[in-house]
Protein backbone atom coordinates (compact mmCIF):
# COMPACT_ATOMS: atom_id res chain seq x y z
CA UNK A 1 0.00 0.00 0.00
CA UNK A 2 0.98 3.34 -0.58
CA UNK A 3 1.67 5.74 2.20
CA UNK A 4 -1.08 8.15 2.90
CA UNK A 5 0.14 11.67 1.86
CA UNK A 6 3.18 13.14 3.44
CA UNK A 7 3.56 16.77 4.36
CA UNK A 8 5.65 19.29 6.49
CA UNK A 9 4.41 20.89 8.87
CA UNK A 10 5.91 24.08 10.26
CA UNK A 11 6.69 23.65 14.52
CA UNK A 12 3.82 26.64 15.32
CA UNK A 13 1.13 24.64 13.86
CA UNK A 14 1.62 22.11 16.54
CA UNK A 15 -0.58 23.02 19.37
CA UNK A 16 0.93 22.64 22.55
CA UNK A 17 -1.80 24.00 24.67
CA UNK A 18 -5.29 23.38 24.80
CA UNK A 19 -7.30 26.77 24.35
CA UNK A 20 -9.34 27.61 27.46
CA UNK A 21 -12.56 28.16 25.56
CA UNK A 22 -12.31 24.93 24.03
CA UNK A 23 -15.27 26.02 21.54
CA UNK A 24 -13.36 28.70 19.95
CA UNK A 25 -10.93 26.21 17.58
CA UNK A 26 -11.13 26.59 14.39
CA UNK A 27 -13.53 24.47 11.90
CA UNK A 28 -12.77 23.74 8.13
CA UNK A 29 -16.20 21.81 6.64
CA UNK A 30 -15.23 19.67 4.21
CA UNK A 31 -18.31 18.42 1.55
CA UNK A 32 -17.70 15.11 -0.32
CA UNK A 33 -20.07 16.01 -2.87
CA UNK A 34 -19.00 19.00 -4.29
CA UNK A 35 -15.52 19.38 -2.73
CA UNK A 36 -16.33 22.56 -1.21
CA UNK A 37 -14.33 23.48 1.67
CA UNK A 38 -16.05 26.87 4.14
CA UNK A 39 -13.80 28.11 7.52
CA UNK A 40 -15.58 28.77 10.49
CA UNK A 41 -15.06 27.75 14.52
CA UNK A 42 -16.53 24.95 16.03
CA UNK A 43 -18.64 27.08 18.51
CA UNK A 44 -20.85 26.98 14.84
CA UNK A 45 -20.69 23.56 14.08
CA UNK A 46 -24.54 23.06 14.72
CA UNK A 47 -25.15 25.16 11.75
CA UNK A 48 -24.06 22.24 9.70
CA UNK A 49 -26.57 19.73 11.57
CA UNK A 50 -30.00 19.08 11.70
CA UNK A 51 -32.93 16.91 12.89
CA UNK A 52 -31.86 14.41 10.17
CA UNK A 53 -28.38 13.53 12.19
CA UNK A 54 -26.79 11.69 14.56
CA UNK A 55 -24.31 12.83 16.56
CA UNK A 56 -22.60 9.55 18.12
CA UNK A 57 -19.68 10.60 21.21
CA UNK A 58 -17.25 8.29 22.70
CA UNK A 59 -17.93 8.73 26.91
CA UNK A 60 -14.13 7.60 27.42
CA UNK A 61 -11.54 8.68 29.99
CA UNK A 62 -7.89 9.15 29.89
CA UNK A 63 -6.25 7.53 32.55
CA UNK A 64 -2.89 8.68 34.10
CA UNK A 65 -1.12 6.17 31.72
CA UNK A 66 2.58 8.26 31.85
CA UNK A 67 4.97 6.70 34.43
CA UNK A 68 8.43 8.22 35.17
CA UNK A 69 10.26 6.12 36.74
CA UNK A 70 14.22 5.43 37.55
CA UNK A 71 16.28 2.39 36.66
CA UNK A 72 18.23 0.07 39.51
CA UNK A 73 21.38 2.02 37.83
CA UNK A 74 19.41 5.49 39.12
CA UNK A 75 19.16 6.41 35.10
CA UNK A 76 15.64 7.43 34.13
CA UNK A 77 13.07 5.22 31.85
CA UNK A 78 9.67 6.19 30.70
CA UNK A 79 6.63 3.92 31.32
CA UNK A 80 3.30 4.05 29.31
CA UNK A 81 0.71 2.29 30.38
CA UNK A 82 -1.13 0.75 27.51
CA UNK A 83 -3.24 -2.19 28.52
CA UNK A 84 -3.52 -4.28 31.67
CA UNK A 85 -3.69 -7.95 31.19
CA UNK A 86 -3.95 -8.88 35.13
CA UNK A 87 -4.36 -7.57 38.60
CA UNK A 88 -0.57 -6.09 38.37
CA UNK A 89 0.68 -6.82 34.77
CA UNK A 90 0.57 -4.50 32.12
CA UNK A 91 1.37 -4.18 28.48
CA UNK A 92 3.20 -0.62 28.34
CA UNK A 93 5.57 1.54 26.03
CA UNK A 94 9.32 2.12 27.06
CA UNK A 95 11.11 5.65 26.17
CA UNK A 96 14.42 4.67 26.93
CA UNK A 97 16.55 1.50 27.06
CA UNK A 98 14.30 -1.92 27.96
CA UNK A 99 15.58 -5.02 28.72
CA UNK A 100 14.14 -8.96 30.13
CA UNK A 101 14.79 -8.55 33.96
CA UNK A 102 15.29 -4.97 34.22
CA UNK A 103 13.61 -3.42 37.19
CA UNK A 104 12.22 -0.01 37.65
CA UNK A 105 10.91 2.54 40.54
CA UNK A 106 8.34 5.41 41.20
CA UNK A 107 7.86 6.25 44.56
CA UNK A 108 6.28 3.50 46.75
CA UNK A 109 6.09 0.75 43.72
CA UNK A 110 8.45 -1.43 41.43
CA UNK A 111 8.15 -2.53 38.35
CA UNK A 112 10.19 -5.29 36.48
CA UNK A 113 10.52 -6.51 32.38
CA UNK A 114 9.17 -9.95 32.11
CA UNK A 115 8.48 -9.97 28.42
CA UNK A 116 9.18 -8.44 25.16
CA UNK A 117 6.41 -8.58 22.56
CA UNK A 118 6.78 -8.57 18.69
CA UNK A 119 5.29 -5.60 18.49
CA UNK A 120 7.65 -3.17 20.41
CA UNK A 121 5.97 -3.05 23.32
CA UNK A 122 6.53 -5.19 26.66
CA UNK A 123 4.97 -6.64 29.65
CA UNK A 124 5.96 -5.46 32.82
CA UNK A 125 4.55 -7.20 36.51
CA UNK A 126 4.18 -4.37 39.46
CA UNK A 127 4.82 -5.29 43.28
CA UNK A 128 1.51 -3.84 44.05
CA UNK A 129 -1.43 -5.13 46.17
CA UNK A 130 -4.21 -2.63 44.91
CA UNK A 131 -4.27 -2.60 40.94
CA UNK A 132 -5.54 1.18 41.62
CA UNK A 133 -2.21 2.31 42.85
CA UNK A 134 -0.20 2.27 39.88
CA UNK A 135 -2.51 4.87 38.00
CA UNK A 136 -2.46 6.77 41.19
CA UNK A 137 1.26 7.87 40.49
CA UNK A 138 0.56 8.43 36.66
CA UNK A 139 0.50 11.44 35.06
CA UNK A 140 -1.25 12.92 31.52
CA UNK A 141 -0.05 10.64 29.01
CA UNK A 142 0.74 13.78 26.62
CA UNK A 143 1.61 12.70 22.93
CA UNK A 144 5.24 12.68 22.11
CA UNK A 145 4.77 16.08 20.15
CA UNK A 146 3.65 18.13 22.97
CA UNK A 147 7.11 19.21 24.22
CA UNK A 148 6.21 20.04 27.64
CA UNK A 149 5.51 17.97 30.80
CA UNK A 150 1.88 17.76 31.68
CA UNK A 151 0.47 20.50 33.77
CA UNK A 152 -2.62 20.76 35.61
CA UNK A 153 -4.65 21.99 32.56
CA UNK A 154 -4.29 19.17 30.96
CA UNK A 155 -6.19 17.19 33.40
CA UNK A 156 -9.30 19.03 32.45
CA UNK A 157 -8.62 19.70 29.11
CA UNK A 158 -6.71 16.67 28.22
CA UNK A 159 -10.31 15.17 28.52
CA UNK A 160 -14.06 15.51 27.08
CA UNK A 161 -16.66 17.15 28.98
CA UNK A 162 -18.66 13.73 29.02
CA UNK A 163 -15.59 11.41 29.87
CA UNK A 164 -16.87 9.43 31.96
CA UNK A 165 -15.64 5.24 31.78
CA UNK A 166 -11.86 5.26 32.42
CA UNK A 167 -9.57 3.44 30.29
CA UNK A 168 -8.02 5.15 27.39
CA UNK A 169 -4.29 6.38 27.00
CA UNK A 170 -5.24 8.78 25.04
CA UNK A 171 -8.24 11.48 24.27
CA UNK A 172 -10.47 11.13 22.01
CA UNK A 173 -9.39 14.16 20.57
CA UNK A 174 -12.17 15.19 18.36
CA UNK A 175 -14.36 15.60 21.21
CA UNK A 176 -12.40 17.49 23.27
CA UNK A 177 -13.97 20.55 21.08
CA UNK A 178 -17.75 20.33 22.67
CA UNK A 179 -18.54 21.76 26.17
CA UNK A 180 -22.00 21.04 27.45
CA UNK A 181 -23.79 24.25 26.30
CA UNK A 182 -22.77 23.40 22.49
CA UNK A 183 -24.19 19.94 22.93
CA UNK A 184 -27.34 21.15 24.48
CA UNK A 185 -27.55 24.05 21.42
CA UNK A 186 -27.04 20.45 19.29
CA UNK A 187 -29.80 18.98 20.24
CA UNK A 188 -31.98 21.64 20.66
CA UNK A 189 -32.44 21.81 16.92
CA UNK A 190 -33.69 18.53 16.92
CA UNK A 191 -30.14 16.51 16.17
CA UNK A 192 -30.00 12.89 18.88
CA UNK A 193 -27.15 12.66 20.58
CA UNK A 194 -25.60 8.76 21.86
CA UNK A 195 -22.88 7.63 23.17
CA UNK A 196 -20.60 4.34 22.57
CA UNK A 197 -17.66 3.27 24.55
CA UNK A 198 -13.69 2.48 22.49
CA UNK A 199 -10.72 2.99 25.27
CA UNK A 200 -7.89 4.44 23.02
CA UNK A 201 -5.15 2.63 23.18
CA UNK A 202 -1.76 2.44 20.78
CA UNK A 203 -3.20 2.11 17.63
CA UNK A 204 -4.63 5.18 18.68
CA UNK A 205 -1.14 6.94 18.74
CA UNK A 206 0.35 4.38 15.49
CA UNK A 207 2.15 5.96 12.86
CA UNK A 208 2.72 3.28 10.01
CA UNK A 209 6.32 2.49 8.29
CA UNK A 210 6.72 1.80 4.57
CA UNK A 211 7.31 -1.70 6.04
CA UNK A 212 4.63 -2.70 8.36
CA UNK A 213 1.59 -1.06 7.04
CA UNK A 214 -0.24 -3.03 8.03
CA UNK A 215 1.75 -5.69 10.21
CA UNK A 216 1.12 -5.28 13.98
CA UNK A 217 -2.22 -3.09 14.09
CA UNK A 218 -3.61 -3.20 17.60
CA UNK A 219 -6.35 -3.78 19.30
CA UNK A 220 -9.13 -1.59 21.06
CA UNK A 221 -11.59 -2.30 23.31
CA UNK A 222 -14.98 -1.17 22.47
CA UNK A 223 -19.37 -1.32 24.39
CA UNK A 224 -22.18 -0.16 22.70
CA UNK A 225 -25.68 -0.60 24.99
CA UNK A 226 -28.48 -1.60 23.99
CA UNK A 227 -30.36 1.73 24.18
CA UNK A 228 -27.64 3.29 21.68
CA UNK A 229 -27.87 0.38 19.15
CA UNK A 230 -31.61 0.64 19.13
CA UNK A 231 -31.39 4.59 18.43
CA UNK A 232 -28.75 4.11 15.86
CA UNK A 233 -30.14 1.68 13.61
CA UNK A 234 -33.98 3.31 13.78
CA UNK A 235 -32.01 6.83 12.74
CA UNK A 236 -30.24 4.38 9.98
CA UNK A 237 -33.73 3.04 8.60
CA UNK A 238 -35.25 6.58 8.49
CA UNK A 239 -31.75 7.28 6.72
CA UNK A 240 -30.50 9.85 9.23
CA UNK A 241 -26.89 10.52 9.04
CA UNK A 242 -24.68 8.89 11.46
CA UNK A 243 -22.29 11.63 12.29
CA UNK A 244 -19.17 10.12 13.87
CA UNK A 245 -17.13 12.50 16.71
CA UNK A 246 -13.68 11.07 16.53
CA UNK A 247 -12.30 8.14 14.13
CA UNK A 248 -12.50 5.64 17.37
CA UNK A 249 -16.22 5.76 17.22
CA UNK A 250 -16.22 5.12 13.73
CA UNK A 251 -13.58 2.11 14.45
CA UNK A 252 -16.47 1.16 16.77
CA UNK A 253 -19.76 1.07 14.98
CA UNK A 254 -18.52 -0.21 11.68
CA UNK A 255 -16.91 -3.20 13.62
CA UNK A 256 -20.27 -3.60 15.15
CA UNK A 257 -22.69 -4.12 12.17
CA UNK A 258 -24.07 -7.40 11.07
CA UNK A 259 -26.39 -7.47 7.90
CA UNK A 260 -26.69 -3.98 7.91
CA UNK A 261 -27.64 -3.20 12.20
CA UNK A 262 -25.42 -2.23 14.72
CA UNK A 263 -25.42 -4.87 17.44
CA UNK A 264 -25.23 -4.23 21.40
CA UNK A 265 -22.21 -5.65 22.45
CA UNK A 266 -18.90 -5.54 24.34
CA UNK A 267 -15.76 -6.35 22.27
CA UNK A 268 -12.69 -5.96 20.84
CA UNK A 269 -11.92 -4.04 17.30
CA UNK A 270 -8.71 -4.91 15.43
CA UNK A 271 -10.85 -2.90 12.48
CA UNK A 272 -7.85 -1.10 10.21
CA UNK A 273 -9.99 1.47 7.71
CA UNK A 274 -7.97 2.61 4.65
CA UNK A 275 -8.80 3.97 1.35
CA UNK A 276 -10.91 1.10 -0.54
CA UNK A 277 -12.72 0.74 3.05
CA UNK A 278 -16.98 0.69 2.18
CA UNK A 279 -18.00 2.56 5.15
CA UNK A 280 -21.67 0.36 6.56
CA UNK A 281 -23.08 3.15 8.87
CA UNK A 282 -21.06 5.70 9.59
CA UNK A 283 -21.30 9.02 6.81
CA UNK A 284 -20.45 11.89 8.30
CA UNK A 285 -16.75 12.73 10.47
CA UNK A 286 -15.39 15.39 13.15
CA UNK A 287 -12.00 14.74 13.81
CA UNK A 288 -8.50 16.68 14.26
CA UNK A 289 -5.83 17.00 11.92
CA UNK A 290 -3.97 14.12 12.01
CA UNK A 291 0.15 12.68 11.66
CA UNK A 292 1.07 11.45 8.30
CA UNK A 293 0.90 7.75 7.66
CA UNK A 294 -1.28 7.48 10.69
CA UNK A 295 -4.11 5.24 11.36
CA UNK A 296 -6.20 8.64 11.97
CA UNK A 297 -5.25 9.66 8.75
CA UNK A 298 -5.60 6.63 7.04
CA UNK A 299 -9.41 6.54 7.91
CA UNK A 300 -9.89 9.97 7.44
CA UNK A 301 -9.08 9.54 4.15
CA UNK A 302 -11.16 6.65 3.55
CA UNK A 303 -14.01 8.70 3.88
CA UNK A 304 -13.06 11.63 2.23
CA UNK A 305 -11.01 10.51 -0.42
CA UNK A 306 -7.08 10.88 -0.53
CA UNK A 307 -7.37 13.63 -2.91
CA UNK A 308 -9.96 15.66 -1.51
CA UNK A 309 -8.26 15.29 2.28
CA UNK A 310 -4.47 16.22 0.84
CA UNK A 311 -5.97 19.58 -0.96
CA UNK A 312 -8.13 20.19 2.78
CA UNK A 313 -4.32 19.95 4.63
CA UNK A 314 -2.52 22.02 2.42
CA UNK A 315 -5.31 24.66 2.68
CA UNK A 316 -5.35 24.07 6.58
CA UNK A 317 -1.38 24.67 6.10
CA UNK A 318 -1.99 27.61 4.60
CA UNK A 319 -4.44 29.48 6.57
CA UNK A 320 -2.39 28.52 9.56
CA UNK A 321 -4.94 25.95 11.36
CA UNK A 322 -3.44 23.67 14.39
CA UNK A 323 -2.89 20.38 13.92
CA UNK A 324 -3.05 17.45 16.24
CA UNK A 325 -4.44 16.84 19.92
CA UNK A 326 -5.04 20.24 20.98
CA UNK A 327 -5.69 21.24 17.05
CA UNK A 328 -8.56 22.32 15.04
CA UNK A 329 -11.47 20.75 14.01
CA UNK A 330 -12.51 19.34 10.87
CA UNK A 331 -16.43 18.22 9.56
CA UNK A 332 -16.66 15.91 6.89
CA UNK A 333 -19.83 15.82 5.31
Amino acid sequence: MNNIFKFDLPNELISQYPLKEREKAKLMVVNRKNGKIIHDLFENIDKYMSEEDVLVLNNTKVIPARLLCRKETGGKIEIFLLKKIDRNIWNVLIRGKGKIGQKFYKEDIAGKIIERKADGSFIVEFNVEDENEIEKYGEVPLPPYIKRKPEEIDKIYYQTVYAEKEGSIAAPTAGLHFTKQLLEKIQKKGVEVVFITLHMGWYSIKVFKEDNTEKNVSTEFFEISQQTAEILNKSKKREKNIIAVGTGTVRCLESSVENGIIIAKKGITELFIKPGYEFKFVNKLITNFHLPNSTHLYLVCALGGIKLIENAYKLAIEKKYKFYSYGDSMFII
